[in-house]
């Protein structure tokens, strides 16, 4: 993505990090820009680029792959769901750390796209 058009993305989202107010952005409604750290992604996603992710609601469909704003056993991932069972979804990284299982009222945003 362009220079230009990744600023003026900037402008109409809200950019976060893998924290609370980012999850509060998304269970408001918003569309946000959120960036993490780290290698536990790798190669899907590297360490400080930017994703767009929408809210998830009750509406929203979750499926097995997708990548997704979690709170799992008090910490914040961009991780992906890698199982799902009943009403409950098994989060990991990309190298098959499993993180733990979750609710649906614990994910709050799902990928959209690189940005």
């Amino acid at each position: 993505m362009g220079i230009e058009k990744y600023k003026i993305m900037e402008e109409k989202y809200f950019k976060g990090k893998e924290n609370q107010i980012t999850a509060d952005h998304l269970r408001a409604g918003e569309t946000c820009i959120v960036v993490g750290y780290g290698n536990s992604m790798t190669p899907k996603l590297a360490s400080g680029e930017a994703i767009l992710m929408e809210p998830v609601t009750e509406d929203t469909i979750l499926k097995k792959g997708d990548i997704v704003l979690v709170k799992v056993n008090g910490h914040f991932y961009c991780h992906l769901i890698s199982a799902i069972r009943g009403g409950s979804y098994q989060i990991s990284n990309n190298h098959k750390h499993v993180n733990g299982w979750v609710s649906k009222n614990n994910i709050y945003g799902k990928m959209i796209s690189k940005v």
